[in-house]
């Protein structure tokens, strides 16, 4: 024995085991566990690396978009190589958790969570958390793991305010009993609308991890059943007893799963011959222009009139017509794209 730990156990765990909560046959548990991280932007980047040196036995982090200058403020597997490599979040995140936990399978994938692709790419794991940059993706993930009975823990943060709650399917309310809708395109500000700092995504991903690793020790006793959110610079701290599930939830009552059917969430198609991509909302409404234009017009160059809006943004052309439709134009890349929209109008 070493540090109260056995030899069967690898000591870089010690201080993990040495902790009554997890133990060693926590621990075990926790190192035959597989693990899905959904986003490896901010919160994707800090949960990965809590759970790699966790001891996590396979740990697969998707995303869909590249390392920026802008990222370094607050996503902490990431480096001014990776920036001027421009390498892909996932492809980065692979190799620095490589280098963190040699132990551990590590499989970074970079691809687009959507209806197509979403079972080839969870399928078979123990827990996702979520670290997502939209609802979209989010009532997608809800619907998968309503489905198949697969726990999830959502977390997201804005500015200084954070939230994050469990959905357990079969136990609790899902995300659908939480928020019956996704906010529309444009109604909710983004990081890169309203800025963020990095200690609210250190506290909101760490609160989801201390979830994943009660779930994955066999701890379920110890979960916290209840929506927390705080904002830091306010100071600021409440919880919420989660609301039951509803028995006519679209999504855990009626067993309804549109966006996993690919019935809802976006249309994306690239524009024969203009570098061009558009997106169109399955479910269009309204978008306020002028709240958008405000939020916008602080990043870059904005025109806008009653019936669209155009701002230059991160070397691309950004139009946003009033139902939500949008033109990303610079490039044929469909996941770009998708991520420009994500980031600067939502939903």
């Amino acid at each position: 024995m070493e540090n109260g730990v056995s030899n069967g156990m690898p000591g870089r765990y010690s201080r993990q085991v040495l902790f009554g909560g997890i133990g060693e046959a926590g621990q075990a548990r926790i190192m035959r566990s597989r693990v899905a991280v959904v986003g490896c932007g901010a919160l994707g980047a800090m949960q990965a690396s809590l759970l790699a040196r966790a001891g996590v036995g396979t740990l697969r982090v998707i995303d869909r978009d590249f390392v920026e200058e802008s990222n370094l403020q607050r996503q902490v597997l990431f480096d001014e190589a990776d920036v001027r490599d421009a390498l892909p979040k996932a492809a980065a995140a692979e190799r620095k958790l490589r280098a963190v936990n040699s132990l551990i399978a590590v499989e970074g994938v970079v691809d687009d969570v959507n209806a197509t692709s979403i079972g080839r790419l969870l399928d078979g794991f123990d827990l996702i958390l979520d670290a997502a940059d939209n609802f979209n993706v989010r009532f997608l993930v809800n619907e998968y793991a309503v489905k198949n009975k697969v726990p999830w823990i959502y977390g997201a943060c804005v500015g200084a305010y954070g939230l994050t709650f469990p959905v357990l399917p079969g136990e609790g309310a899902c995300l659908r009993c939480v928020f019956e809708s996704a906010p529309p395109p444009g109604a909710s500000p983004s990081c890169d609308t309203a800025g963020v700092i990095g200690p609210v995504v250190g506290a909101v991903a760490s609160f989801q991890v201390a979830e994943a690793l009660k779930l994955l020790a066999g701890a379920r006793d110890r979960l916290r059943r209840k929506i927390t959110t705080f904002d830091l610079w306010e100071n600021r701290y409440d919880s919420i007893n989660l609301p039951e599930p509803f028995a006519d939830c679209a999504c855990c009552g009626r067993h309804e799963y549109p966006f996993l059917e690919g019935e809802a969430g976006e249309e994306v198609a690239s524009l024969c011959g203009r570098n061009s991509v558009q997106i169109r909302p399955k479910n269009p409404g309204m978008l306020d222009l002028e709240g958008l234009a405000a939020r916008l017009g602080r990043l870059g160059r904005v025109e806008r009139n009653k019936f669209l809006l155009r701002a230059s943004i991160d070397g691309h052309s950004l139009t946003v017509f009033s139902d939500g439709r949008a033109i990303v134009q610079g490039t044929y890349d469909e996941s770009v794209a998708k991520s420009i929209y994500a980031r600067y109008v939502g939903g």
